[in-house]
């Protein structure tokens, strides 16, 4: 997809005369020698990794009771140093794709050397501290390997260890344990920038989501709804301040943090208007989540096209719902919709002033 809209922008430079045929074509060549960011035989070999930690796990939990306790821990023990030492000598080789796999059976392998201990010698302990120990070491993992496969395995097991808790607690709120989750959510992140396995920032970001949204259950209160929608509003124009450090730590990270605070705000303003259903109070609820969504649009909105669409999408769906609200009247209707309508086209005729005048900047900087 990329590279044929880069194909179809060096065609048109070079018809303006603004690029070289020569040099468009190296720049189309040197895209082309990059390795894939999708490639079939990674995923084929991760997939096969799977299924193989997953026998292993599931010989583990059959309790190999005709096998010597001594035998067993050996036995799980070597396959753990084999998978390491294996993939260690694929990396010196270059066979990233193997040794991220052999890393990822070696992880789950350290789940069920943990299981098969416990299960043996009777030892006291939870789920909950497996999990957690099982976390750490798939860190340790991900950070001596510097694989991203192992960092992936580390975001499914944060989201199993927050299952885990929730299952065991009845959702409730109890002790230190529900704070692991967002930890193990910013350590994810970390692992990411490390490894560079970019798409496993999304378990963290989802995990932060699902986090907050369960704070939601505990309390049910206006006040949570309303700081859901204000955080999220607030760190969403965070991402387009243009202060030097937190701009490029911004632009490393992608399109994620933009399109996830402002998901964020926007489950804020579902959960308003599931508290507040009538009265004025909606109408400046309805009128904030109309401005939100033009100003996601209008800081984001070029070049991010997740933040674009969800914000499309708010827009519409509030327009439909105040629609809804006051259908009984159609006066109140039609003046709903001429004074967003007036609203919206005031804030366009901003944006297009600042952007000719952005514009105009940066032609008088290059001449």
């Amino acid at each position: 997809m990329y590279r044929g809209r880069l194909e179809r922008d060096l065609s048109l430079w070079v018809g303006k005369g603004l690029l070289g045929q020569e040099t468009a074509g190296a720049l189309l060549a040197e895209y082309d020698s990059r390795p894939a960011s999708f490639s079939l035989g990674r995923v084929l070999m991760a997939l096969a990794a799977v299924l193989l930690a997953a026998a292993i796990l599931l010989v583990v939990a059959s309790n190999w009771e005709a096998i010597p306790r001594l035998v067993r821990v050996g036995g799980i023990l070597a396959l753990i140093w084999l998978v390491h030492i294996a993939s260690a000598r694929m990396l010196a080789r270059g066979a990233t794709a193997a040794a991220g796999g052999l890393l990822v059976i070696g992880a789950m392998s350290f789940g069920g050397a943990i299981s098969l201990v416990g299960q043996m010698y009777h030892l006291s302990g939870d789920e909950q501290t497996v999990m957690y120990l099982w976390f750490a070491i798939a860190t340790i993992s991900a950070i001596l390997f510097r694989s991203g496969a192992v960092a992936v395995v580390a975001g499914f097991l944060s989201w199993a260890s927050f299952a885990v808790y929730l299952g065991n607690n009845d959702t409730h709120w109890i002790g230190f344990d529900p704070w692991m989750a967002p930890l193990m959510a910013v350590i994810v992140i970390g692992l990411v920038r490390y490894t560079g396995a970019e798409r496993a920032r999304h378990l963290s970001y989802l995990l932060l989501i699902g986090w907050l949204a369960w704070l939601y259950t505990l309390y049910e209160e206006i006040a949570v709804a309303l700081a859901f929608a204000i955080g999220g509003m607030a760190a969403f124009v965070l991402t387009a301040v243009p202060l030097p450090r937190i701009a490029s730590l911004i632009r490393s990270a992608g399109a994620a943090p933009a399109f996830y605070s402002f998901l964020v705000a926007v489950i804020g303003f579902l959960l308003l208007h599931i508290e507040i259903e009538d009265g004025w109070r909606l109408v400046v609820l309805g009128v904030a989540t109309l401005a939100a969504s033009v100003l996601a649009i209008a800081l984001h909105g070029r070049d991010n096209g997740a933040v674009r669409y969800l914000a499309y999408a708010t827009f519409a769906a509030e327009m439909l719902y105040l629609a809804s609200v006051t259908v009984g009247s159609i006066l109140g209707t039609s003046s709903l919709f001429l004074f967003s309508g007036l609203v919206v086209a005031l804030v366009a005729w901003m944006v297009i002033r600042l952007e000719r005048r952005f514009s105009a900047n940066a032609q008088g900087e290059r001449a």
